[in-house]
């Protein structure tokens, strides 16, 4: 999830786990324990693009580091802090650490449980990134908590209260995952498509309209699906894979990692001079309104050293009133 989630959940949470003991030092505490395995943003001021994206939500993400860190970390609090016993230090970056990774999970980039034992990345792809309907009310009780002068048993309900809308909101997303993803098994027999993957993924900002995309070996079908859509079949656009204008790069580096991490949602393009990479998991620019959109993740094969930012730079390209128009309107369904 973005940080701005993690940080007021994980001051939520420090809240209702250490609230009584820390007064609002738990807040701190909690945002700073939740926001930790994000340290891994400091290996892109050394490692390239292609590599950076395997490093991120990788071993800082996974289950052995949780197991290392916490202790360590809770020795050091227990030193310098104290208040509380060593045992409950533990657990509170324990449980931050996990929130933190359980959470992030339910995007699409995937996150590296299993580090360094298994490369598989973990994408449940029932949230997006950034979901303004489950951050702002977050926000909301986390600057009450901040501002508000009142005793520990109502500090301690508004926490719980946050807490329990993350968990509600989690849940809704998820009961739409389960209803898109039996819709689009239904779209997949209704083609007679064989041999394929599929995934479905939010689109931005919200839980009701999903991006779906079925793999074939020649390509990718990609459509999309309300839940408010009162029509059973999606109307799909086919990308070709184009794997031919790969081959001159097939054994370099950055496209090994490249192909990795898509998981084999992948199509590619030449844009001019250009050999260009997409990574079908995060979507199109506007699809929903252009049906040949472009890909937000697109990656410069050709021209290695223009990808900064390549997960984000294409995610609101094209946005104003009237894209967002669109999306509403697709919301609404069909």
């Amino acid at each position: 999830m973005d940080s701005l989630t993690h940080i007021v959940l994980g001051g939520c949470v420090g809240e209702a786990v250490a609230g009584k003991q820390l007064g609002k030092r738990a807040l701190l505490l909690g945002a700073v324990a939740q926001s930790l395995p994000d340290i891994d943003f400091v290996a892109s001021f050394w490692l390239n693009p292609a590599n950076d994206l395997l490093a991120h939500r990788g071993f800082t993400h996974s289950f052995l580091f949780i197991l290392l860190a916490a202790p360590l970390l809770g020795f050091v609090a227990d030193r310098y802090i104290g208040i509380v016993r060593l045992n409950k230090w533990i657990f509170l970056f324990a449980l931050q650490m996990f929130i933190h990774v359980f959470l992030d999970a339910f995007n699409s980039y995937g996150v590296g449980w299993f580090e360094p034992f298994s490369h598989v990345r973990v994408s449940f792809n029932t949230l997006f990134v950034a979901d303004p309907f489950l951050s702002i009310p977050l926000a909301v009780a986390f600057g009450f908590l901040v501002f508000a002068s009142i005793k520990n048993e109502r500090r301690m309900i508004v926490a719980r209260m946050a807490i329990v809308w993350w968990a509600i909101y989690l849940g809704y997303g998820i009961i739409n995952k389960i209803a898109i993803d039996s819709n689009v098994r239904k779209n997949i027999v209704a083609k007679g498509i064989v041999d394929t993957a599929y995934f479905s993924t939010p689109t931005p900002l919200n839980n009701w309209l999903w991006y779906v995309v079925i793999n074939t070996k020649q390509g990718s079908y990609v459509g999309y699906r309300s839940v408010f859509d009162s029509q059973q079949q999606i109307d799909f656009e086919f990308f070709d894979r184009s794997d031919h204008l790969l081959q001159q790069v097939s054994d370099h580096e950055d496209f090994q990692h490249l192909k990795r991490f898509s998981q084999g949602f992948y199509t590619a393009e030449q844009w001019g001079d250009t050999l260009v990479f997409n990574d079908l998991r995060f979507g199109q620019m506007i699809g929903w309104k252009n049906r040949r959109g472009k890909f937000v993740f697109h990656y410069y094969l050709s021209h290695p050293d223009d990808n900064h930012l390549v997960v984000q730079r294409g995610r609101f390209t094209g946005w104003d009133a009237e894209a967002t128009r669109s999306l509403l309107m697709r919301i609404a369904g069909n």
